[in-house]
């Protein structure tokens, strides 16, 4: 797939004239990169493929709007730009469906501890580590993410799922507790294993 930056432009000026030979192009080039972020939002299979599917609609009908002239990586530019768009169809769809924040709890809980040494997050795997979020439920999953993977603020994640900031905060606190218990719980299973 495209690497170098002529390549990446050719796709890209090739999408906006509707080319259907670029577009797939740019779709076999990007899925992975695609699934990989709306997997992390998105719980079953089929229907983060289809989030991903809906991202590239939207994809090709604004690719115009990306800015060829912008300063900068190419690639890393249209991957981060094609990145929000994931990332927002998957909280729409939470949003529509799964995700019934009325506010899980309207107390401003704060995290009441700060670690300063190694945690069982920083020892597992990457696999491990996706695998472990993907238990939590669809509201501490979606703010975990939002606010460890993609580094949005409190007051950002409220506006985009339409919450108070409080619930944000207690959301996240509760989030990391559960990723707790579920890392202890596989520490003592692998060490009776």
């Amino acid at each position: 797939m495209p690497r170098e930056t002529d390549q990446i432009r050719t796709l890209i000026t090739g999408c906006c004239n509707n080319d259907r030979n670029c577009q797939r192009m740019l779709y076999q080039w990007l899925f992975d990169y695609a699934m990989k972020i709306s997997y992390r939002y998105i719980h079953q299979q089929e229907e983060a493929e289809e989030m991903v599917h809906e991202a590239f609609i939207k994809l090709f009908k604004n690719i115009n709007r990306f800015e060829l002239n912008r300063e900068g990586d190419t690639e890393a530019l249209l991957k981060g730009w094609f990145k929000r768009i994931v990332v927002n169809t998957c909280i729409d769809q939470l949003r529509k469906v799964q995700l019934k924040i009325i506010s899980m709890d309207n107390n401003t809980e704060q995290d009441g501890f700060t670690d300063h040494q190694e945690t069982g997050l920083d020892k597992m795997a990457y696999d491990e580590i996706i695998d472990a979020t993907r238990q939590l439920t669809p509201v501490y999953r979606t703010v975990f993410n939002l606010f460890v993977i993609e580094g949005l603020s409190h007051d950002e994640i409220s506006q985009a799922l339409q919450i108070s900031v409080g619930a944000s905060k207690s959301n996240l606190s509760k989030a990391k507790n559960n990723l707790r218990k579920i890392i202890a719980e596989r520490s003592v299973i692998k060490t009776y294993v």
